[in-house]
């Protein structure tokens, strides 16, 4: 399903890589509750831009497909159909794999 949203100015929208199940040394599974949030995603929407003051736009220097690691507690949750989703700013992205 394509995702319904077009986002605003600098903002990204990401889907966020599935957390991996964890099982400690001692064979006890680790709650999702209890496990961080993953901080990297691939980008599935992007704005045009940063528009700076005197009205120049500054194109992001991310696009669809990137997989990008971004801040810890950045961004707003999304729910679209079931699927999780992040909203950051470009200044949340801290890098671009690959």
């Amino acid at each position: 399903m394509a995702l319904n949203l077009k986002p605003l100015g600098d903002r990204v929208v990401i889907q966020p890589s599935d957390a991996e199940a964890e099982t400690s040394p001692g064979g006890i599974i680790i709650p999702d509750t209890a496990k961080e949030k993953p901080q990297q995603g691939e980008v599935v929407a992007a704005g045009p831009g940063r528009t700076t003051d005197d009205g120049t736009l500054i194109d992001l220097p991310v696009s669809v497909g990137d997989t990008v690691i971004y801040s810890k507690y950045a961004g707003t949750d999304y729910t679209e159909d079931g699927v999780e989703y992040l909203i950051v700013r470009e200044s949340d992205i801290l890098a671009i794999k690959g």
